[in-house]
């Protein structure tokens, strides 16, 4: 199936809000032989992005944005009960994003697909306090702690949390990874807060997970906050 041509359609259908014609493309979809793994990946993933970037230009009215960012929700909800699940592979996630709706549509994306990869993943959402996500890390000491598709104002208690599990050593064998969001619009900021792992896209993010289990950061290897360069101004 032409993937240009589905997102082409996929835009129209979400910033009209056309409910019917979502869960028709969903099963034309699948008929043509996309599994949910496939869709969400290469049809659903670049158009939030590019509706993402769309409202940040000032480029889409309020109500198309809303319309878009909720029917996008109800089709991932949709489309994750089609996901071809691998076997566990013993690693457990926990994972954030920023408060928006569209950081949290983002974050969903991703950590559906993490958990159809054979992770074991337990998402927080948005809005939730650095001291509150310390304490459930320090509590269930997953292997990953992700956070994507975070906002710009997410970033003094993403840096606060980083070095506070450093300087107090909670878990030592943990990978911190970012991605999505405020990381994928300014190179080089994961490096510069310490994250073990970075990447632009859920796929992206699955394939430097699988290849890279044991990469620690300089910061993470010597179980201590390092001083950061000047921090940038987020886009």
């Amino acid at each position: 199936m032409n993937h240009e041509h589905l997102m082409e359609r996929l835009f129209e259908i979400l910033i009209n809000g056309d409910r019917p014609a979502s869960r028709a493309l969903i099963k034309e979809m699948q008929d043509g032989g996309m599994t949910g793994n496939d869709m969400l990946t290469d049809i659903y993933w670049p158009s939030y992005e590019a509706i993402e970037r769309l409202n940040r230009n000032d480029q889409l009215t309020i109500l198309s944005y809303r319309l878009a960012t909720r029917l996008l929700r109800v089709m991932i909800d949709q489309t994750s009960t089609l996901l071809e699940h691998a076997p566990r592979n013993g690693r457990s996630i926990f994972a954030s994003c920023g408060p928006s709706e569209g950081e949290e549509l983002g974050g969903q994306i991703a950590i559906d697909l993490l958990e159809a990869e054979g992770y074991n993943v337990t998402f927080s959402g948005g809005g939730v306090a650095a001291d509150e996500i310390l304490a459930m890390v320090q509590e269930s000491k997953p292997q990953i702690l992700l956070m994507f598709c975070s906002a710009p104002g997410d970033l003094p208690q993403i840096r606060h949390l980083i070095d506070s599990i450093r300087e107090i050593g909670a878990c030592p064998n943990m990978q911190i990874a970012v991605g999505g969001g405020v990381f994928t619009r300014a190179d080089g900021l994961a490096e510069e807060i310490g994250a073990d792992i970075s990447a632009s896209s859920p796929r992206a993010l699955y394939e430097e997970l699988s290849q890279k289990p044991n990469h620690r950061s300089e910061a993470n290897r010597e179980g201590t906050a390092r001083t950061r360069r000047p921090r940038r101004k987020a886009a």
